[in-house]
């Protein structure tokens, strides 16, 4: 008999190779998010299609392969690092006769568990409810409509049709609250826009050290830990740069795949990295995986509207890379990367620099004014106001 974990459940993740590449980093990634959520993987069932089947996603033989594999290990739960539609989880529970989830279900019940703010914790309802009305059918399909009688007659409806009015009535309540946070919110921005201050917003993928990099940079105390999504809540902190007064912002980091229900969720939180004068797109340069990373978040800012901000690209945790502190400029000058480590604070001073160059060029802009060759940022044709600081966004 296997030991049961004192806390968690016991999993067998799936991952299928359907031409997307990168399948090692997949299943790492998948690992720990599962170890996020409290799961442990005992043991993984790969394969190979051109497309999903239909019906079972894996296809029959597969699916027989991964019950086998549930009962040697003595699971109690499967994780598919895919998307499953209504229809297949309900399959493969009624075939595997364990409960089943996918990539999209763990990610919300790992947002459900780091939520902490009252609004954190509105969004993340907001996109678990959405993707529950998809799916409530699996839990009534015992049921049939409800019959008449004495002490028997009803409405009329069944019970799936009440779940389903109960969670559209409690999603129109939180769109309503999440509203008012958001004029809110945009209240706090006009505010500090006519104060011209200097906004920056870190951005990357999870656990690719922005929390700690935020930490480095303003003392705050903000929440940073070795695991997947351990920043959900936006948190703003000023900082100087010289003489250059900044508000830096920590967001919550991206990942491959990121549900649009939550990303529909969670759009009054990211639209603030839409309206900041400069990205600081952190990546984790250790990661073997990061050119796929990088692309990842380049299309959540794209599909939030962000696409268009100045970004720069801070590459850290440089000391598990051997790299050495250094900012790289490309054309008319402008900071396309910084080379730093969060956690040892080498390179911190570089990137201090960079953003107060970058207020700089910000505040000249805002004045009208041009670059002098004192300020490290020589304007020259073609070159914008602003080009010879911040480096164009990544299309």
């Amino acid at each position: 008999m296997f030991e049961r974990p004192a806390s968690g459940e016991r999993a067998v993740a799936v991952q299928l190779d359907l031409g997307q590449g990168g399948l090692d980093e997949r299943l790492g990634e998948l690992k720990l998010l599962a170890s996020s959520a409290g799961a442990t993987v005992e043991a993984v069932v790969q394969g190979r299609r051109n497309t999903p089947d239909p019906a079972l996603f894996a296809g029959r033989g597969k699916v027989g392969e991964i019950a086998e594999t549930l009962n040697a290990v003595d699971a109690d739960l499967v994780i598919f690092n895919h998307a499953l539609s209504p229809a297949q989880q309900r399959n493969l529970e009624k075939e595997l006769q364990r409960r089943v989830i996918d990539r999209t279900a763990l990610i919300l019940d790992i947002f459900a568990l780091r939520a902490k703010s009252h609004e954190g914790k509105l969004q993340v309802e907001l996109a678990q409810l959405s993707h529950l009305a998809t799916r409530l059918v699996r839990g009534w399909t015992h049921l049939e409509r409800q019959k008449g009688g004495i002490g028997l007659r009803g409405p009329g409806e069944k019970q799936l049709e009440t779940d389903r009015r109960l969670i559209g009535e409690r999603v129109k309540l939180l769109k309503s609250r999440l509203g008012k946070l958001e004029k809110q919110r945009h209240t706090r921005r006009r505010a500090r826009e006519r104060r011209d201050a200097f906004s920056v917003s870190l951005v990357g993928y999870t656990n690719a050290g922005k929390s700690t990099l935020f930490n480095a940079l303003t003392r705050a105390g903000a929440y940073a830990a070795d695991q997947l999504f351990a920043t959900l809540d936006t948190t703003s902190r000023r900082m100087f740069a010289g003489t250059e007064n900044i508000v830096l912002s920590d967001t919550v980091g991206f990942i491959r795949d990121l549900p649009h229900a939550l990303v529909a969720a969670f759009h009054a939180t990211l639209e603030e990295t839409a309206h900041a004068d400069l990205l600081l797109h952190v990546v984790d340069a250790s990661s073997e995986d990061r050119d796929a990373q990088i692309a990842a978040v380049d299309a959540v800012l794209a599909e939030i509207g962000a696409a268009d901000v100045p970004r720069i690209e801070v590459w850290n945790k440089i000391d598990l890379t051997h790299a050495a502190p250094a900012v790289v400029r490309g054309d008319c000058g402008r900071i396309e990367h910084v080379f730093l480590s969060a956690r040892t604070g080498e390179g911190l001073q570089l990137l201090r620099a960079v953003l107060g160059e970058a207020a700089v060029a910000f505040t000249a802009e805002l004045g009208g004014d041009s670059f002098s060759s004192s300020s490290g940022a020589i304007q020259s044709e073609p070159c914008q106001h602003g080009d010879a600081v911040l480096s164009p966004s990544n299309q």
